[in-house]
Parts: structure tokens; C-alpha cells; sequence
């Protein structure tokens, strides 16, 4: 049986983030990906120059095409910029059921641009982190999330992975790249305990994307059939190992994406 898996997010025609990121995560990683586009971007390495919402309607008819026909073993939501967008998907995925959701809760490009509107995160958090089996925020997210100040230190990230894991997902990981210090340490928390994953950080621009391909390549370790936490460790290696080497790619005048196939091009 194939792997298969399918990403609920916005396109980044720059290629670096969102859809794109995604779909060359699974593949990569040797899973079959379908996708789902919630929003268009013009975007690139720079910047968001523009946003162009996909009606809800046809959001939700493109996530009954792909589920009517395909075996979808796993689930990863992007961005969702618009409150009747983020009811269709959750309407939409109760009528299919499925178990391995991952939602990454897309706020604000690399860039500093908002990707989703303010009125936006309470129906995030009431519809669709309940349906998560883990869902990905990185340290600003998380605050925004929780209406509380960006965590400074590890125990305030266990603080707030708690009060995440209290709006009812089954999981969280807390990112820290948005941290200091010479490590990278993400908490995963489930109600079974926590566990820390640490990182060298590494010195690059390079970065785009990155939460992106982290939440997808959890997704696809998922679809293989991987339990939750291995399948956090499999894609934190397979991350670490694509920003470490990103700078063997050229793509734009800002910040670049990571490396997706770093074990595949020579």
C-alpha cells in the first residue's frame, strides 16, 4: 500500500513555504502527497506581495475529490487565513475522519507578514486544534494562541505547551527556533509527559519554510505508519539536516528555503 498523505495549506509561488514545501517534503521522504489550496500567495524571498483567498466552497470540494478517491493515511494543515475557510476544513474533515491530523497554525511569514486575520485564531483554536492529533506552533504562535508573551526560557515553554495541550489536541510541539542561545529545543508534550529536542543552531538566512517542512515531514512519517514521537524525531533529523544544507542552494535576494532534497541532488 502507498503512503499517502495531504496538505491543507496555501501555495507559496515562490516554492520555499506552504504547498510547495510541503508536497517536496512527502516526497523526499517517499510519500505520495495530495494537496488541498486554502489561500494563493504572490510571494518569494522577500516578502508576501499579495494574498488571494480560495472560496470555502471549493476548498471544500477539493477536500472531498481527494478523499472520495484517495487512501489519505495522514493530514497537514497550513495556512488558514479566514474564519469560514477554517469551519469548511474542520466540517469538511469530520465527514472523513481522519486520525493523524498534524496542524501547523500559520500566523506570520518568515518575512513578518500576517498570513492569518486576528478574528481568525479563536475559530482556529475552538474548531480545529480539538481535531489535531499534534499540532506544531513555534514560540510567537503559541503566544498569540494563548494570548499571552513570547515564552524566554524553557519552563515557560512547558507552561505554555500545557495550556495548548489543555485546548485539545492530543500533542504539542512547541518549536523554539525563534529562541536564543547556541541550541534549538522544542518541547513535545503529550498527556503521557514531556520530552525536549535539542538542536545545534545552525548559522544560516536560509530558513524559509522551515516550520512548513518540520510539520510535514511529521505527516509523512505518520502516513508510514510511524508512531508519534518517531515520527517527531524522524523529521527533526530530516530538518536539522536540510537547513544545514541550504546554503548549497541560490534561490533569491532574501532569505532562501531549506534544502527538501539534500539526500537526492548531488
Amino acid at each position: 500500500m502507498t503512503a499517502i498523505a495531504v496538505t491543507i495549506a496555501g501555495s507559496d509561488s515562490g516554492g520555499g513555504a506552504g504547498i510547495q514545501a510541503d508536497l517536496k517534503s512527502f516526497s523526499a521522504l517517499g510519500v505520495y502527497g495530495a494537496s488541498v489550496i486554502t489561500v494563493l500567495t504572490a510571494q518569494n524571498t522577500v516578502g508576501v506581495q499579495g494574498i488571494h483567498d480560495v472560496p470555502p466552497a471549493f476548498v471544500a470540494q477539493q477536500i472531498d475529490s481527494v478523499f472520495s478517491d484517495l487512501t489519505v493515511n495522514a493530514v497537514k494543515i497550513g495556512m488558514l487565513s479566514q474564519p469560514a475557510v477554517i469551519d469548511t476544513v474542520a466540517e469538511s474533515l469530520a465527514r472523513y475522519s481522519p486520525t493523524r491530523i498534524v496542524l501547523d497554525p500559520v500566523m506570520v511569514a518568515a518575512s513578518g507578514d500576517r498570513l492569518l486575520v486576528p478574528k481568525a485564531v479563536d475559530t482556529l483554536c475552538r474548531v480545529l486544534l480539538p481535531m489535531a492529533l499534534l499540532v506544531t506552533p513555534n514560540l510567537p504562535e503559541a503566544a498569540v494562541l494563548l494570548d499571552e508573551p513570547l515564552a524566554q526560557d524553557e519552563q515557560a515553554m512547558c507552561r505554555q505547551a500545557e495550556r495548548i495541550l489543555a485546548l485539545g489536541p492530543e500533542a504539542v510541539l512547541l518549536k523554539g527556533g525563534h529562541g536564543t542561545g547556541l541550541e534549538s529545543t522544542d518541547i513535545f508534550m503529550d498527556r503521557h509527559g514531556m520530552q525536549r529536542f535539542a538542536a545545534r543552531r545552525i548559522e544560516t538566512l536560509n530558513t524559509h519554510g522551515t516550520g512548513c517542512t518540520l510539520s510535514s515531514a511529521i505527516a509523512a512519517g505518520l502516513a508510514k505508519g510511524l508512531l508519534l514521537g518517531d515520527a517527531v524525531a524522524a523529521a527533526k533529523s530530516y530538518i536539522s539536516a536540510a537547513i544545514a544544507d541550504s546554503d548549497q542552494l541560490q534561490i533569491g535576494r532574501g532569505p532562501g528555503p531549506v534544502h527538501h532534497f539534500y539526500d537526492h541532488w548531488s
